[in-house]
């Protein structure tokens, strides 16, 4: 095995682990013994469980990040990108379902204020110009994009965190039932809403 393809092994080990114990529940042992390596491998490829921890963290960090950016690419309707963003969370969700609880877990050494804490700012950030563009196009204060920002990112966030579990109804609906309060406010809820997106 290559010096590449054994970090890519520990990355996957330790993601495993580290999202059915966290990681003070994950010994640098179990890492060891799962991967077939001596504890001196995973000093040598990350300094420490830590270093392994924050890799871990990063990677998945990223894959999010990127499938999130994707969603809310310029060029779309706000809705559509509401509709994509919220599709890719629970995309994600859906895929890297170990990935999703290390994120949602224990805070890296790198990022003390969590990983995904960071991750939504990085969001709401993005959704703060589309809202606040929405905003001024439509006669609205542009200075309340940010905090319709927070309300739409904290919403989407906090229904992936219970759909982790849930996993019903589809993601599909779900992100249809998002967009629809988010879309339409309580007063204008559609009684079965769909999709404007094909993805």
């Amino acid at each position: 095995m290559t010096g590449a393809q054994r970090r890519s092994q520990l990355v996957e080990i330790g993601r495993g682990l580290f999202a059915i114990r966290g990681l003070d529940g994950t010994t640098i042992e179990e890492i060891a013994a799962a991967a077939g390596v001596s504890k001196p491998v995973i000093y040598e490829h990350f300094g420490s469980k830590e270093g392994l921890y924050t890799q871990v963290v990063e990677y998945e960090f990223r894959i999010l990040l990127a499938a999130i950016n994707e969603a809310l690419m310029d060029g779309a309707k706000p809705r559509v990108q509401v509709e994509r963003a919220a599709l890719a969370l629970l995309t994600y969700i859906e895929d890297r379902t170990d990935g999703f609880r290390i994120l949602m877990r224990d805070a890296p050494p790198s990022q003390p204020e969590g990983a995904f804490s960071t991750l939504l700012s990085h969001i709401t950030a993005r959704v703060e110009h589309i809202l606040s563009d929405e905003f001024a196009r439509r006669g609205f204060s542009a200075a309340d994009g940010a905090m319709y920002a927070q309300m739409l990112v904290g919403m989407v966030a906090m229904t992936g965190q219970w759909w982790q579990d849930s996993r019903t109804p589809d993601k599909r609906a779900v992100a249809a039932h998002l967009v629809n309060l988010a879309w339409n406010g309580l007063t204008g809820l559609q009684k079965e809403p769909e999709l404007r997106t094909d993805g």
